[in-house]
C-alpha cells in the first residue's frame, strides 16, 4: 500500500508569521493536533497543539502575541506520496512522530498521514471493506514505539 491511497488531502496550514491563536483556531476548526507551517508554498515547519501550550506557558505571552515560527518544529521529517506505508511506518517508528507532511518532489506539501490513518484503514480492511494490507500488529507496534518515554530533558520555565 502506498502513503497515498491513505493520507489525508488537502491538509489545512499556516503561515510562519501567523500568531499561535490563528494556528490554534484552525486545530479548533478542523479538529486536528498539529497544523504544517507553509511558507511561498513550500513546507518549512510543523507546529502542535502542545508547541503552542509550551510556548505560551514558556514565552509569558498570549497567543494572540506569538508569531508560529517561534513555536514550530523547523526539523520536519517527511515522506513521499508514493512511499510505501511500511517504509512511512519506520519513519514513524524511528522519530517517534505520530504524523507525517507528504511533499512532492519540490518539498510542496500534498497531503497528512498520521498514525489515525493507518489505524483507521486497518479498522476497515478488518471490516471487510478492503483488502487486508495492514495488520493490527504493525499498528500496535508503530504506536508502541512512538509512544515510548523520551530520555528526560531540561526545559526552560517562564520568567
Amino acid at each position: 500500500m502506498k502513503v497515498e491511497q491513505i493520507m489525508k488531502r488537502p491538509v489545512n496550514t499556516c503561515n510562519p508569521r501567523d500568531t499561535l491563536n490563528t494556528a490554534a483556531k484552525i486545530m479548533w476548526d478542523h479538529d486536528c493536533g498539529c497544523v504544517p507551517v507553509v511558507e511561498d508554498g513550500r513546507l518549512v515547519g510543523m507546529l502542535t497543539d502542545r508547541d503552542i501550550c509550551m510556548a505560551a506557558y514558556t514565552q509569558g505571552a498570549p497567543l494572540t502575541g506569538l508569531e508560529v515560527w517561534k513555536a514550530m518544529s523547523n526539523v520536519v521529517h517527511v515522506c513521499r506520496p508514493r512511499d510505501s506505508l511500511a517504509e512511512a511506518e519506520q519513519l514513524m517508528q524511528t522519530r517517534c512522530i505520530r504524523r507525517l507532511p507528504v511533499v512532492d518532489s519540490e518539498d510542496r506539501l500534498v497531503g497528512l498521514l498520521s498514525l489515525s490513518d493507518i489505524a483507521l484503514e486497518g479498522a476497515r480492511e478488518r471490516s471487510g471493506k478492503a483488502k487486508r494490507q495492514i495488520s493490527a500488529d504493525e499498528v500496535a507496534r508503530t504506536l508502541g514505539t512512538i509512544c515510548e518515554p523520551r530520555e528526560s530533558t531540561s526545559l526552560a520555565t517562564a520568567a
